[in-house]
């Protein structure tokens, strides 16, 4: 029998493909942001400066595109975790990654809810999402803790708990420099409590 031909090898997204692709994340990102998870695929086509049928390519559906932004936004936060530990002093890594987290929670807050619609639910996604982040504010923790930066009985996850909780006022114009100034303030609230028989023993010297 003569000899199989070789499997061919599946290729690779051109160069201009995948640009086209990350710039129209980045526009719907904004758009849902913005205007929330109605914003037309249209829209999003000509803020992107690309033809509709290259847009219904990458993404069929609003669908598709909602659950394209929201799982591009979790994985820019796990590869940001990387980045900035590798450049960044641990406390400050931290806090940069929580500023980050910030504009996570504004997309997060808008399509969140239109993703209950996606059939099958989104429960696989928010599963996958969930673990990167947990993971991700858990090694820059570990490395603060580490470096004496934080205190050692900090639950990494209250962290992320607190910059949720002020989802809740999203609506609200200033919320995001409101959120800001939070990362300050648990940071602050983090740092290791001072050893009270050691300060009392300076005094008295």
């Amino acid at each position: 029998m003569p000899p199989e031909p070789p499997k061919s090898r599946p290729r690779k997204p051109r160069a201009d493909a995948q640009r086209n692709r990350a710039r129209i994340l980045e526009i719907a990102k904004r758009a849902f942001t913005r205007s929330g998870a109605n914003v037309s695929l249209d829209d999003v086509a000509r803020q992107a400066r690309i033809g509709a049928g290259t847009l219904y390519r990458h993404f069929p559906t609003r669908d598709a595109l909602l659950e394209a932004v929201y799982r591009t936004e979790a994985e820019k936060l796990a590869a940001a975790e990387r980045e900035f530990a590798e450049s960044m002093a641990p406390v400050e890594a931290l806090r940069a990654w929580m500023l980050l987290f910030v504009d996570y929670i504004a997309t997060k807050q808008l399509i969140a809810p239109a993703l209950n619609n996606i059939v099958g639910g989104p429960s696989k996604l928010f599963e996958c999402t969930s673990s990167q982040i947990r993971g991700a504010i858990h090694a820059l923790v570990k490395r603060a803790i580490e470096n004496g930066d934080i205190r050692p009985d900090l639950d990494p996850v209250d962290l992320l708990r607190a910059l949720i909780g002020v989802s809740n006022v999203a609506s609200a114009p200033d919320w995001a420099q409101s959120a800001r100034r939070l990362v300050d303030i648990l940071l602050l609230g983090s740092r290791p409590v001072p050893n009270t028989q050691a300060r009392r023993t300076n005094l008295k010297a």
